[in-house]
């Protein structure tokens, strides 16, 4: 890799690549992804490099997308565009790294774009070969050197970026070696190099609030919608030792936490650009209830009326805690259920029972909270009993949203290599292939392929019906309801459900 000169002009584009474009090009990550947002903050603060985060997975005036819109054709356009560049996205893509002319781009990556970030990497080496192509993310802090298997990749960043990307920029600037820089991957003299991993930030604090840089930084600033904002973060670390989960091996299970008046002061700002509720994007929202007290109280004296929603450990949910965070503003929580089954539950290592999560519903639901809770189908010991057991637990959990997921094994983490071990995985995994709701998962022990496929379709269905409704009971009266049946919209309600979802 040749190191850019010092004539240069020193900018640095950094990118999060596209995932549901790939699918169509009218589905959209309406977000500023808070991991381009704190690394540009950060590098506008503590450098005189230029920075602009580019989030090339957003579309203006996008659609919503559908619970089903990995399989079909939807499917079939994400693997064509995996292929070549003559998909819109790739255009767009190109003309912003030749606009721009970056010295440096910084991709993020979790494993189901990974083959994107890649994709990414090769047309901008095809622009100016010069360009130092690094990538950080989950994907890269799970599976170390072998980032590098893709040629177009000069750095893979492991853990936290924002003190490593700094460190980078400088030694680039000045033209010398990756040797000393802590949490690393490069290559060197045609051999992969993996330095020591990198402590991790201790005072929480002292990072930037990305949403007061986006306004100078981030492409197209003006075309996101105000609720592209809204996402903020407590803490790092997940103490809980899930069987599936890759957190621990990006953020540790030791959990820091900002403080309560740091977050205030975010919040705050946000409060100022006109947004109304925001959500708390940690992996595990509170980790224990001492936080969560502190945090509540901190919200009522200090944000009153604000609204916002967090995803909340079951073992942390009682009368007490819900009602606090009620009152501190809470109208939303998602919870890990995963699956009915205890015996699936305790091969997760998810330390909960069906019995308790249900009791957690519960309780959530006599506040008036809105409940969304995850379910995780197909993981490897599962039969076709304990997925009638999840279904089941679907319809008792009586939640607004469900969210369902088709399990998926990721590189670097636990679980894979006990999939690896089963024969259910081999050296040929293409990480591109699988995600949560790909048709191409199956990583069942139990149940072959293509009976799986046809259970979980039926089970997809059924999860699209039920949130298609709570949609339209959001929006509408529960007289509009009665109108759709009595009008002749469709002979019955869920006639008229599908001319409202297209369904």
């Amino acid at each position: 890799m040749e190191l850019p000169t010092e004539k240069k002009q020193h900018k640095i584009l950094l990118i999060e690549p596209p995932f549901c474009r790939l699918f169509k090009d009218t589905y959209s990550l309406d977000r500023y992804p808070l991991s381009l947002g704190y690394l540009a903050g950060t590098i506008k603060k503590e450098t005189d490099w230029g920075v602009m985060a580019y989030n090339a997975d957003f579309c203006h005036n996008s659609e919503l997308i559908k619970v089903s819109y990995l399989t079909g054709e939807g499917f079939h356009n994400y693997l064509n565009n995996l292929k070549d560049f003559s998909g819109q996205v790739w255009k767009e893509i190109k003309s912003t790294i030749q606009e721009y002319k970056p010295m440096v781009i910084g991709i993020t990556a979790a494993s189901q774009n990974f083959k994107s970030a890649c994709m990414v990497a090769k047309l901008a080496k095809e622009i100016d070969s010069n360009i130092v192509v690094m990538v950080g993310g989950p994907h890269s802090s799970m599976v170390g050197k072998d980032v590098l298997k893709c040629q177009h990749i000069d750095i893979g960043v492991r853990g936290e970026g924002e003190k490593t990307i700094i460190e980078l920029l400088n030694t680039i600037k000045m033209n010398k070696g990756f040797d000393g820089i802590k949490g690393i991957v490069y290559r060197k003299n045609g051999q992969n190099v993996e330095n020591p991993l990198r402590e991790f930030i201790e005072d929480l604090d002292s990072l930037c609030f990305p949403h007061e840089y986006a306004p100078q930084l981030l492409k197209d600033y003006e075309k996101y919608p105000l609720t592209a904002f809204k996402f903020i973060f407590a803490i790092r670390g997940c103490p809980y030792n899930c069987f599936f989960c890759g957190s621990r091996e990006i953020w540790s299970r030791r959990a820091r936490f900002r403080s309560p008046e740091n977050i205030v002061r975010e919040i705050k700002g946000l409060q100022k650009k006109g947004l109304k509720f925001v959500h708390f994007d940690d992996d595990t929202f509170g980790v224990n209830k001492k936080y969560i007290s502190d945090l509540c109280n901190t919200l009522i004296r200090d944000c009153p009326g604000l609204k916002w929603s967090c995803e909340l450990p079951i073992k942390l949910i009682d009368e007490e805690t819900i009602s606090l965070i009620k009152k501190a503003g809470c109208y939303s929580i998602q919870i890990g259920i995963e699956s009915g089954n205890n015996q699936i539950l305790k091969e997760m290592r998810k330390n909960i029972t069906i019995e308790e999560a249900l009791s957690a519903c519960k309780i959530i639901k006599k506040y008036g909270i809105k409940l969304l809770a995850f379910f995780i189908v197909g993981f490897p010991q599962e039969t076709e009993e304990t997925l009638n057991d999840t279904v089941k637990a679907m319809k008792k959990a009586k939640c607004d949203v469900v969210t369902y997921s088709i399990f998926t094994p990721y590189p670097g983490t636990e679980i894979f290599e006990f999939c690896r071990e089963k024969g259910l995985v081999d050296d040929n995994y293409d990480v591109s292939l699988y995600n949560h709701r790909s048709p191409a998962n199956c990583f069942c022990v139990n149940i072959p392929p293509n009976r799986f496929r046809a259970l979980v379709s039926k089970i997809e269905k059924k999860i699209d019906r039920k949130n298609s409704l709570n949609r339209i009971k959001q929006v509408f009266s529960f007289n509009t309801l009665d109108m759709i049946r009595e009008r002749g919209i469709g002979k019955s309600l869920k006639e008229g459900i599908k001319v409202f979802t297209g369904k």
